[in-house]
């Protein structure tokens, strides 16, 4: 459910990011050796008073979708450039592999849906929506949307500074 039909009295922006993480395409986040990648374009628009969504997605591939992370078969394979969200659903999900993607939105859906390398991709929910690929998000770290399964939100731990920006 979109938050305008949640708080129809309520005006929401829709406001267009790009960081530091976003453009530098063809190393692995965890090499890259700088901090605040992803945070530094989001603290000055806090600053602002824009906000982001932090929450997790998970995409599938078109011949895993209805499935969820717990229904796909050992050694699925998942992509995601985030090292926190591999360990946490390596955690949970022992019987699945996790991969490195990289690229913007359009590159790691095209990966996804057009070579059999991943069963299925974790982004941050606010890309795919800011882009209204909504409709391809097939779990979430915590939702009250239709059709989109929940995961259990005791595993989803945020990356530390959300919680930071979350207080400011």
């Amino acid at each position: 459910m979109m938050l305008r039909e949640l708080y129809p009295d309520l005006c929401f922006e829709i406001v267009a990011m790009s960081t530091t993480g976003d453009k530098i395409l063809d190393t692995a986040l965890s090499k890259i050796g700088e901090k605040s990648l992803f945070t530094k374009e989001l603290e000055n628009a806090l600053e602002r008073n824009e906000r982001e969504n932090p929450l997790d997605a998970v995409v599938f591939h078109p011949k895993n979708c209805g499935k969820t992370l717990s229904l796909l078969p050992e050694k699925s394979v998942i992509g995601t450039s985030s090292l926190r969200r591999a360990a946490q659903l390596k955690k949970k999900f022992p019987h699945l592999e996790f991969r490195d993607i990289r690229g913007n939105l359009n590159t790691r859906l095209k990966k996804l849906d057009e070579k059999e390398d991943f069963s299925a991709i974790v982004l941050a929910a606010a890309g795919l929506k800011r882009m209204g690929w909504e409709d391809r998000i097939g779990q979430v770290r915590l939702s009250k949307a239709k059709n989109t399964s929940v995961l259990e939100t005791g595993i989803w731990l945020l990356f530390p500074v959300f919680w930071t920006v979350q207080l400011e």
